[in-house]
């Protein structure tokens, strides 16, 4: 499986917000080349990007879970711990997390 590079950025939070109401008002237009995932501080990016949640990422790509439930069969981690988790990945982009329609 190839190799996949995401681009990350460490921006104050003050910064962000004027960044993004920049972008809002069409006054900024970000490049391609940009980072589309930003941190406070590399101490938040590497809490967010630890050798844990890099290993949950992997098993994600590698057995694509349909649920959490299943993720946590695969993982022997606990559903509220990964909950968290996945919810604090998504909040900086780095997962999506679906909701599955009702039977």
């Amino acid at each position: 499986m190839p190799t996949r590079v995401m681009k990350v950025g460490i921006i104050s939070k003050e910064d962000y917000i004027k960044r993004t109401l920049a972008i809002a008002k069409g006054d900024y237009k970000p490049r391609k080349s940009e980072p589309k995932v930003w941190f406070e501080s590399i101490k938040s990016m590497s809490q967010v990007l630890s050798s844990e949640n890099q290993k949950l990422l992997r098993v994600i790509i590698d057995h694509k879970p349909h649920s959490i439930t299943e993720l946590e069969k695969i993982t022997s981690r606990k559903k509220s711990n990964l909950s968290r988790t996945l919810k604090t990945l998504e909040k900086y982009g780095i997962v999506e997390l679906k909701k599955l329609p009702e039977k």
